[in-house]
């Protein structure tokens, strides 16, 4: 089998409403979507988390032409410099680009061999992995701590929701310390609540407000602060875990800080990389789990590397509820009782749904590139949150 040509769609998955979080106002996010076609006829899958690697993939594309795609070391050395040296270049971003056509590489993997990711994987230790609920401050929605509790009570009442992750971003540490306490009050002393910042906070006020919101058993907070560092000194004077997007391992196990990665596969370099980066983890005491925000094709690899790593404990990211489109049949995914079941088809076990990657396809080209920067306060301007 060999690889006959790439195509990569860049396409927008919006949001019912667009949440406010610490770079401005967030209507959705926008995707590339790869397929990697084959010369018996298979076709893999894979999904870009951001559209500026877009001619980067197409270049890899087209190195990539002629290849065998089960041969995933040969791909990558065609694509990539030696990896100790990848973050130590003028543009990094190909190890996204390339950990991207990776996931697409392991979906063809898996069609050809007939079997289900998680069994090229080892097998499933869970049928069904968990993922948060969201809140969010959101426009034309909740926009007050009394509204976000409802919003939570309500997704426990239609969905059996019992794990919550938000962010509750407007720059004031009281709104923040009032909505927690309420969503406690409102949910009870059982269901899990943990908190994203996007590193919005400075040092003092970050202790002051765990300070004030430990008695509420948070599970986690995720970038409290703007560095490691930062997180350091906060631990001194808080119990609460952290997270972190920035997966830097070395400086999480010196510092003692974050306790848990929160990252896509695609920017850890692909699966395979992403396994050993987990293993890693496992063997350090550092917690992992995946981040929200992508379409169906990326959560299937999700579904398949959680199912299939025990370290992977902790329930990841989703925004599934929100999304208002997907680009695989039958998606969005949407999960019960706070799980969403593992794919049981060969590779990823999704299909693309053609009319809608068409449909979301035209809305990246009507309108451009989702744009997270946006300040609802000030048009045309990005968003500046007073530094307390």
């Amino acid at each position: 089998m060999r690889i006959t040509r790439l195509k990569v769609t860049p396409v927008n998955i919006p949001l019912e409403a667009p949440l406010l979080w610490s770079g401005g106002l967030y209507p959705g996010t926008s995707k590339l979507i790869i397929e990697i076609f084959t010369d018996q006829g298979l076709v893999g899958l894979g999904e870009a988390p951001s559209v500026d690697v877009l001619a980067t993939v197409q270049r890899m594309g087209e190195l990539l032409e002629g290849m065998v795609p089960l041969d995933i070391a040969a791909c990558e050395q065609r694509c990539l410099p030696p990896w100790q040296i990848v973050q130590n270049t003028d543009d990094a971003s190909v190890a996204k680009a390339f950990g991207a056509i990776e996931i697409g590489l392991w979906d063809l993997r898996g069609k050809a061999w007939g079997q289900p990711l998680h069994l090229l994987l080892g097998g499933k230790v869970r049928d069904a992995v968990p993922f948060t609920e969201y809140f969010a401050f959101r426009e034309g929605r909740e926009t007050g701590p009394e509204a976000v509790a409802e919003h939570c009570l309500a997704m426990r009442e239609a969905h059996g929701s019992t794990l919550f992750e938000g962010k509750l971003i407007q720059g004031d540490p009281l709104l923040e310390i009032r909505t927690v306490r309420l969503l406690r009050q409102a949910l009870g002393p059982e269901p899990t609540i943990r908190l994203d910042s996007n590193m919005q906070w400075s040092l003092p006020t970050a202790i002051r407000i765990l300070r004030e919101i430990e008695p509420y058993d948070v599970r986690n907070y995720e970038d409290p602060v703007a560095t490691f560092e930062e997180m350091a000194a906060l631990r001194r004077h808080s119990s609460i875990r952290f997270s972190s997007h920035v997966p830097d391992l070395r400086r999480a196990v010196a510092l003692g800080t974050p306790d848990a990665i929160v990252v896509n596969f695609a920017v850890l370099g692909g699966i395979g990389r992403a396994i050993r980066f987990i293993g890693a983890c496992e063997a350090m005491g550092v917690d992992f789990w995946c981040y929200s925000g992508d379409t169906g094709v990326c959560t299937a690899a999700y579904l398949h590397v959680s199912a299939a790593m025990p370290w992977i404990r902790e329930p990841s990211q989703s925004l599934f509820r929100w999304q208002v489109g997907d680009v695989i049949e039958g998606g969005p995914f949407r999960q019960k009782n706070d799980v969403v079941p593992v794919p049981d088809g060969p590779g990823l076990g999704v299909c693309l749904d053609h009319e809608a990657l068409a449909c979301w396809h035209r809305h990246f080209v009507d309108h451009g590139p989702l744009d997270h920067f946006h300040d609802p306060a000030a048009p045309g301007r990005m968003r500046r949150l007073p530094l307390r």
